[in-house]
């Protein structure tokens, strides 16, 4: 089967050879007339693929839920060009046809809008399904919105990614490529600009069948619960459940803010963060345009253009770059290689004190209970002893999830071990 899929791929490939180049009215560009350039699809070869993610090291991994996610997600580096990656690595049950797989990959590779994280290629080998697209140096708008850590995102911010998504909806639409699966905050990736993109996996099926909706239940569209089939609907209905994310800044079930919404309670909605920052207005404008989204009768739901046009005209702060909107540094090239580490200094550099500690576990680090009592007193000094108290103490704060008091007794430790040295 691998050589099979690997023979159509090089005779494609080979008639699709040159570079493509889109004017900029077929990206939405906003009618600048500019031209931009786009790598042409590629079909790499798995040694490619191997090469480019360092063997798919679990240290590549950017997606969520790590090697535990049922299709993994690696950054990469094209040793050919240097260009950052993102690669998709999908399970072997996924994509059992490799025709199938190429075919799917190839339509949605013909895409190309600023808009999108686009699909620059795949790889079809053996049992291997892999896709390749442009990779995004700012995260997700999940971890923008619901894990910020240095400020929320901005109101203008929110309308923008509103709009840019209903932009890239209505490109994807205008090519027959109108089902996207699975829309969520988590497909929402920034570029080096901090624009927000739309991820091009989600216009992928994950299966043959087409059924490939894994939100929870009570995110997921009411037809989609009956039918368990994507429509053009389904992923306005979506869109809606992000623009509460967006008004909200937390992941509220569409059924509860319908609610609030009914009851003229819509101000209870809004992230609270955004006190001040807004306008009635804007916020009632938002409301009315998610519950039209939320409508259980997908036949009485917008459609992008129409959400476009709607989007338009509540636009902030237009004039100012999205980096300067998000609070990140601008940087229009490749993020420099990174330092090599080892896992457990990405632990350490994440500050992740779970996978601290389950790493000195695996190296045999054991908690002190239990063996202080086993030394002799006479062994050891009361600068030794506070410095086994304070590891003691560090342990049990850990497993009582206390992580603050946790990093104060670790840190006394080391430095009690500093001082003997």
């Amino acid at each position: 089967m691998g050589a099979r899929c690997s023979k159509f791929s090089i005779c494609w490939f080979q008639s699709h050879l040159k570079a493509t180049v889109l004017e900029s009215s077929d990206l939405d560009n906003g009618g600048k007339g500019e031209k931009q350039t786009w790598p042409s699809f590629t079909e790499f070869s798995l040694e490619h693929m191997k090469a480019a993610t360092n063997g798919f090291s679990s240290d590549n991994i950017v997606s969520e839920h790590g090697e535990k996610a049922p299709n993994v997600v690696y950054k990469g580096k094209l040793l050919k060009n240097d260009l950052w990656v993102a690669v998709k690595r999908f399970n072997k049950f996924a994509w059992p046809d490799p025709r199938q797989f190429l075919e799917e990959a190839r339509a949605v590779g013909s895409l190309r809008s600023e808009r999108l994280a686009n699909l620059i290629g795949c790889c079809c080998e053996g049992e291997e399904r892999l896709l390749v697209a442009e990779f995004m140096p700012h995260e997700t708008l999940a971890k923008h919105l619901f894990h910020w850590e240095n400020q929320p995102m901005k109101w203008a911010m929110r309308l923008r990614v509103a709009l840019y998504l209903a932009q890239a909806l209505e490109y994807c639409s205008s090519k027959g490529r109108a089902l996207y699966h699975d829309l969520n905050a988590y497909r929402i990736l920034f570029d080096n600009d901090g624009n927000p993109r739309l991820s091009c996996f989600g216009l992928m099926k994950n299966s043959r069948d087409g059924k490939s909706y894994s939100t929870n239940l009570a995110f997921t569209p009411p037809e989609y619960l009956r039918t368990g089939r994507v429509t053009a609907e389904s992923v306005v209905y979506s869109f809606g459940t992000l623009l509460l994310d967006l008004m909200s800044g937390k992941h509220i079930p569409p059924s509860h803010a319908l609610d609030l919404i009914r009851g003229k309670n819509f101000l209870m909605l809004m992230d609270s963060a955004l006190e001040g920052h807004f306008s009635n207005d804007d916020g009632a404008e938002l409301v009315r345009l998610a519950s039209r989204c939320l409508q259980y009768e997908a036949r009485e739901r917008p459609n992008a253009k129409s959400l476009v046009v709607s989007l338009m005209s509540v636009q902030k702060e237009a004039e100012v770059p999205s980096y300067v909107l998000m609070g990140i540094p601008q940087g229009t090239t490749s993020p420099k290689q990174p330092l090599s580490l080892t896992p457990f200094g990405e632990a350490c550099l994440r500050f992740d004190l779970t996978a601290i500690h389950e790493i000195l576990e695996e190296k045999g680090y054991q908690d002190d209970e239990g063996i202080a009592n086993e030394l002799s007193f006479q062994m050891w000094t009361s600068q030794m002893q506070d410095t086994l108290n304070s590891k003691k103490h560090g342990d049990t704060a850990f497993r009582a999830k206390d992580f603050t008091s946790a990093i104060n007794h670790y840190t006394q430790s080391m430095q009690d071990a500093a001082c003997r040295t």
